[in-house]
């Protein structure tokens, strides 16, 4: 692994980011161009954009490295985060674009009326974005400190400092842009490799294994049903909870442009999630060495030079780190641009200058909490914010859509018993470990019923207090009336 090289991509990949944030300064005019591009981004860009922030440090270097470890089971992992896509395209994107508003609270409180579900509805948005953000800086200081032995704090506050510089200088409409490159960018660095592993494999017998992949203690009746099916619920729902996705719907110029949308992120995940298993699986068949907890998130770093020695294999590693680094800053900047847009509108009354000092603020949070803990599995990690945002968040929102009965209260008790039991289990299950006994999957896992319990308290409450919002006619009507062709308005 040469240093040079590796300091060479990293610095390239900061400075396209930067240059194209501060472009942003010369697009980005309006309060509308800040919040929401004003409403103009066409399907690709914002399908990229989406895929760009979307696929994470989780994905980019987790993903490889959970398969490493656990071979078909982490399979579970991209089916659930490409199957979530299609919930937000049947019950969410096109009505959510319709809605009119900037962020999820605005939503939240033009569907309800209710100042105290926009607040609630704002605490957690914050809570779910800082959660995701810290793995990001985790992932950029592992990263950057494998390849070229940099300080893990260097290479967190770097990708802070960029991020919030970034979001500051142009908003939403630039940080589509950026998002949209650094897909592209992620993508080849996954799949290029990918290209030269083949080829240098090729050349020899084969050698992979069936039974490293799919081991046959492991196969369907191994896996623990509840633990399997909890996990997929979360992750099928955790994406309908996400701010910094959501919020992208709202740039698109119309439902259909959000739908369309929707189709081709999830053709471009799907491919995204191919390469990165595949590395995993040549990682379990080449590196078994690796398939260590905290050695495997950086298997993707590790083995182009490994497979492949001298300047082509420094070369790959190269490329590879760009593509992580613009993923670490992909994800951070949707999620950043999500809760400066929150906490501008709430607190600020959405003007640029307060979305500005936002971003800041929104960043230096998690930088710090960062700084402060040690990184877990990434991928388990961003799991677990999808865990949340499934049972706080996503049952309120689908409701708020296609439910008329839905009341303030209806939806503040279930957004509170989600959270809170969700976040119980959660700390219980770090707190026992095994020594819950039979618990413990329940609350490793507690997607499940944490969601379950969600949806049930925010319908039981609702129809106990029969105070249903006096705009619920109007709102439901502009969510479900497909907009009029541009002739015809």
């Amino acid at each position: 692994m040469n240093p040079m090289l590796a300091v060479g991509a990293i610095a390239l990949v900061l400075l396209v980011t930067s240059v194209i944030g501060v472009y942003g300064l010369r697009i980005s005019r309006t309060t509308s161009d800040f919040f929401v591009a004003s409403r103009t981004v066409r399907p690709i860009w914002n399908a990229s954009a989406i895929s760009g922030e979307y696929l994470s440090a989780g994905t980019f270097l987790g993903l490889s490295g959970l398969v490493l470890l656990s071979g078909s089971d982490a399979f579970w992992f991209p089916i659930g985060y490409a199957a979530g896509y299609l919930l937000v395209l049947m019950f969410v994107a096109a009505p959510l674009r319709r809605s009119g508003a900037y962020t999820i609270p605005d939503f939240i409180h033009a569907r309800l009326d209710s100042v105290t579900a926009r607040r609630i509805t704002s605490v957690l948005v914050l809570v779910i974005g800082w959660l995701y953000i810290v793995p990001q800086l985790h992932g950029a200081a592992l990263a950057l400190n494998v390849v070229a032995d940099i300080p893990p704090w260097v290479g967190a506050a770097t990708v802070a400092v960029v991020v919030s510089g970034s979001v500051a200088a142009g908003g939403m409409r630039s940080i589509t842009y950026v998002q949209a490159f650094q897909f592209w960018l992620k993508f080849a660095a996954l799949a290029v490799p990918v290209v030269f592993f083949a080829i240098t494999l090729g050349s020899h017998e084969p050698s992979i294994d069936p039974a490293l992949v799919f081991p046959v203690e492991r196969g369907p009746s191994g896996l623990d049903t509840y633990t399997t099916a909890s996990l997929l619920i979360a992750l099928l729902c955790g994406t309908i909870g996400l701010p910094h996705v959501l919020v992208r719907f709202y740039t698109s110029p119309t439902g259909s442009s959000a739908r369309w949308t929707t189709v081709i992120v999830i053709v471009m995940i799907s491919a995204f999630y191919m390469v990165s298993g595949t590395i995993g699986l040549i990682a379990r068949a080449t590196a078994p060495d690796l398939a260590q907890p905290g050695i495997a998130d950086t298997v993707a770093l590790l083995l182009p030079s490994r497979l492949i020695p001298g300047m082509m294999g420094d070369l790959l590693t190269a490329l590879v780190i760009a593509g992580a680094l613009a993923a670490f800053l992909g994800t951070s900047s949707g999620l950043v641009v999500s809760l400066s847009s929150t906490v501008s509108q709430d607190l600020f009354h959405g003007t640029v200058r307060s979305f500005r000092w936002a971003a800041v603020f929104t960043t230096a949070v998690p930088l710090v909490v960062a700084l402060a803990t040690v990184p877990q599995g990434l991928v388990t990690s961003v799991g677990t914010v999808f865990v949340f945002a499934a049972s706080a968040l996503s049952p309120v929102i689908v409701l708020g859509i296609w439910w008329r009965r839905l009341t303030a209260r209806g939806a503040i008790a279930g957004m509170l018993v989600g959270s809170v039991l969700c976040a119980g289990a959660l700390f219980a299950s770090s707190l026992l470990g095994a020594s819950a006994g039979p618990a413990a999957a329940f609350l490793s896992q507690p997607g499940a019923w944490t969601i379950a319990a969600a949806a049930i308290t925010t319908v039981a409450v609702s129809l106990l207090d029969r105070r249903t919002p006096l705009n619920t006619e109007r709102m439901l009507s502009r969510l479900h009336s497909p907009e009029l062709p541009r002739g015809e308005r």
